[in-house]
């Protein structure tokens, strides 16, 4: 499964550059980022039924991810 949905770069292709030093200077952002894309793996894992959950957990880490997304934009816009 090399093209997994909603990674940042395609989610936010416009702030490559800028995630790429945020994740070097910034040690939240890093965290915050390592944070989505576990989060967005295991989306991706259970929509594929590689390790199948339960809907009610799905649709807490699809809540988490999407919380995650908005505090990391905030992040790149205000950088």
């Amino acid at each position: 499964m090399s093209n997994t949905p909603h990674e940042l770069a395609a989610e936010f292709p416009e702030f490559v550059e800028k995630m790429s030093a945020l994740k070097q200077e910034n040690a939240h952002f890093a965290k915050l980022a390592d944070e989505y894309h576990d989060v967005n793996r295991k989306i991706h894992r259970a929509e594929t039924n590689v390790e199948p959950i339960e809907n009610l957990a799905e649709e807490q880490l699809r809540k988490q991810r999407a919380a995650l997304k908005d505090e990391i934009y905030g992040m790149l816009r205000a950088a």
